[in-house]
């Protein structure tokens, strides 16, 4: 059998392997979205008409004017870029830590991971408490240091509650982050430190000019994932805040839920759910792009 026919048998073998794959996919992910779409092209509201009524992309225009999407927007965005910056900062100087070699480092790892492992509701409902401006921990701590007088109502100000969603969902998923890292760290070899040192470079400069490149495609994952996850951000601010106060923290996902469930508006709650997708798409489109650079120049300084 010559070298065509083998790879070409081994070909079919790995199509035939992933179709149940791609199937599994096409039923998850890419039927919901075009049954999104095609409802979107269409007006029902159960609160006042039952059948569908074609309207083309009415629903797309009526967004364009809305201002509490564009606010639920804006909201999202500062969510996710202010708690994917923060997990990436804190996340970087939990796996250099990790890295060190210290008696009892696995268990340190393992305890690290708890927050990640925990169920998000389950510590949105913890993170409301500490938050309480009556019982929560952080205005008790305030006031045991002279910092406060009387509970600060960090769920009641708009500026304060964005704070406070955005430390809790830190504290949440900056192990996953700093996993992710970790990984890449124990992939880089002690050599290029050993020889950058002798070269009298500091800790610094090493991190700079071989942590940082080799690092980059995890990094570019890990952001990845985490500006994917944020951005449909739901179950923790609702949890916490519901979207409030007045509005302060609707995000997308928040406003979704509320314009299908709350008033049965399935047109325009599909169409939210389409530009919403196709946003996340253009990011992963961006993050691809990047990722495969920092491939090449990680390729290209190993």
């Amino acid at each position: 059998m010559t070298q065509d026919a083998i790879r070409a048998r081994e070909q079919r073998t790995g199509w035939m392997l992933l179709l149940p794959a791609l199937i599994m996919l096409l039923l998850v992910f890419a039927y919901p979205i075009l049954r999104a779409f095609w409802l979107s092209l269409f007006t029902q509201n159960l609160g006042t008409q039952l059948k569908l009524v074609f309207s083309g992309f009415d629903n797309y225009g009526r967004m364009i004017g809305d201002g509490r999407f564009w606010q639920s927007m804006w909201n999202t965005s500062v969510f996710t870029f202010g708690s994917v910056l923060l997990e990436l900062l804190l996340g970087m100087g939990v796996a250099l830590v990790l890295n060190q070699a210290f008696r009892g480092r696995g268990i340190v790892r393992t305890i690290s991971l708890l927050p990640w492992a925990l169920p998000t509701a389950l510590m949105g409902l913890a993170w409301a408490w500490i938050f309480n401006d009556q019982y929560g921990v952080v205005n008790d701590i305030l006031r045991r240091v002279g910092v406060i007088d009387t509970g600060i109502s960090w769920l009641g100000d708009p500026t304060l509650a964005m704070i406070a969603v955005i430390l809790a969902d830190v504290w949440k998923t900056t192990p996953f982050i700093a996993l992710l890292l970790l990984a890449g760290l124990q992939s880089i070899s002690g050599d290029l430190y050993e020889a950058h040192s002798i070269d009298g470079a500091t800790a610094w400069q090493s991190f700079w000019k071989i942590t940082v490149p080799l690092l980059m495609p995890q990094i570019v994952i890990a952001l990845l994932f985490r500006f994917a996850q944020a951005f449909g951000i739901f179950d923790l601010i609702q949890v916490m805040t519901g979207g409030g106060p007045a509005g302060a923290t609707e995000t997308v996902s928040i406003y979704i839920y509320g314009t299908v469930m709350r008033y049965l508006d399935f047109g325009y709650g599909a169409a939210l759910v389409v530009v919403t997708f196709l946003l996340l798409v253009a990011a992963v489109a961006i993050a691809a792009y990047f990722l495969s650079r920092a491939r090449a120049n990680a390729a290209g300084a190993r």
